[in-house]
């Protein structure tokens, strides 16, 4: 191994143990719960996207469910090149299960992402795309470059390139949200995989 990867490595390792002895994570250490993100020094594509659901977090394996395979395909890479790190860095607005809701689990917390994302990304220089699904990592990456909703957000994809493109989420239960925009499967998608292969290339 390389000094200057060694040395990321340490980096990757501090920030890891700095993120489990917070104390704002005490609650989510006393359930057993590991932050739940990827992250390594040749990484090219960011995947963004909300907080862990319960399953991922008690298997801590991020999108290992029906929204994880359809997130593979509209990358148009397989699973396997999804969870290399040296490929994919998966940094959600909040590396912990927020919980239940009374509509659903709760939001990521507000403050996560702006206190551990930069530093992990300082590490990841190499980052040459970053995919924001959903609102909260739209809000957050593009601030007030962002449209009035998720739906204007995601049709004005091309604004963002090529730093970013925003998508909605991949889960199944969207498909009325597909059926009435089918610009998505037409034109995003597209421009998506072709985005990503060359990040990855």
């Amino acid at each position: 191994m390389s000094e200057g990867r060694a040395g990321a490595g340490a980096g990757f390792a501090a920030i890891r143990q700095a993120i489990v002895d917070d104390p704002g994570n005490a609650a989510m250490g006393a359930r057993g719960y590991l932050p739940l993100y990827a992250a390594g020094p040749r990484a090219r594509v960011a995947v963004v996207g909300q907080a862990p659901g319960r399953r991922a977090q008690e298997s801590n394996t991020a999108w290992n469910d029906a929204s994880g395979k359809r997130l593979f395909e509209w990358l148009g890479v397989t699973e396997r090149e999804f969870r290399d790190p040296d490929r994919f860095a998966l940094l959600p607005m909040d590396f912990y299960y927020p919980g239940k809701g009374p509509t659903g689990d709760l939001p990521p917390r507000k403050a996560f992402a702006a206190r551990w994302h930069p530093p992990l990304l300082r590490l990841m220089p190499g980052i040459r795309l970053t995919v924001l699904i959903g609102g909260y990592a739209q809000a957050y990456y593009l601030g007030p470059r962002r449209r009035r909703n998720l739906t204007e957000t995601v049709r004005a994809f091309r604004d963002y390139s090529p730093d970013f493109i925003p998508v909605a989420h991949p889960s199944p239960l969207n498909f009325r949200w597909h059926a009435r925009n089918p610009w998505f499967a037409e034109e995003l998608l597209p421009f998506l995989r072709q985005r990503v292969a060359a990040a990855l290339g």
